[in-house]
């Protein structure tokens, strides 16, 4: 029988303790998983991609940025509205194009100040591709540095701020100076913004034109 001495046993115990403390004491991070990443249908990357075929460079949309109720998609949307009309809510930043049973097309829109400025019918009197833009008078006078610049005008292209199309509307024969648009500014749709009129991105601008002839009703909420 061996007798251990009460300093072994203190030794004994502190050889043990200590990795035990060391364990405890430690900085080294656990192991976490990778931060999650939100999916996005590669059908809607898809229709954000550049498009093709076009005169001027249209920039893919990173979908992901985006906040998903403003993306082109097919809802429920009851309304007495015949199809093929197009309806602007301007208070919740949506666009409709009334389909059949029950459903409508809707995209995310920024609105201008000029776009606040009008509301009830209207007809879409005639359409254009890359469409020259020329800054109204309230717009020069309230951002002169910004405006005045083009006052006689801004050729369409890549930097144009209507964008790859333009909607023009009429009422009664005569231009109500309001626009349906494009723009080169994903980040405003959804939003309220200081000039212009309805903006939507480039390709939902695109393929609302493909979609509405001349000729086809407008209601502004």
């Amino acid at each position: 029988m061996h007798i251990i001495s009460s300093a072994t046993a203190r030794s004994l115990t502190a050889a043990i303790a200590l990795p035990l403390f060391l364990a405890a004491c430690s900085t080294t991070p656990a192991p976490r998983l990778a931060d999650a990443v939100p999916y996005v249908d590669p059908a809607t990357v898809a229709r954000y991609a550049a498009p093709a075929g076009e005169k001027f460079p249209v920039a893919s949309v990173d979908v992901a940025e985006m906040d998903p109720q403003y993306l082109r998609q097919v809802v429920d949307y009851q309304t007495d509205q015949q199809a093929g009309t197009v309806v602007v809510d301007t208070t919740n930043r949506f666009l409709y194009l009334v389909q059949e049973n029950g459903k409508a097309l809707r995209y995310g829109v920024g609105v201008g100040k000029e776009g606040l400025e009008f509301k009830g019918g209207a007809t879409i009197n005639y359409k254009k591709q890359w469409p020259r833009w020329t800054p109204t008078q309230d717009m020069i006078a309230r951002e002169p540095e910004r405006y005045k610049p083009y006052e006689n005008g801004m050729e369409g292209g890549a930097t144009n701020p209507l964008g790859a199309r333009a909607l023009y509307l009429f009422k009664g024969g005569r231009d109500t100076l309001f626009r349906i648009h494009g723009t080169t500014e994903p980040w405003s749709i959804g939003q309220a913004v200081s000039s212009g009129c309805i903006r939507l991105l480039n390709q939902d601008v695109i393929d609302l034109y493909s979609r509405v002839p001349e000729g086809s009703q407008v209601v502004v909420l």
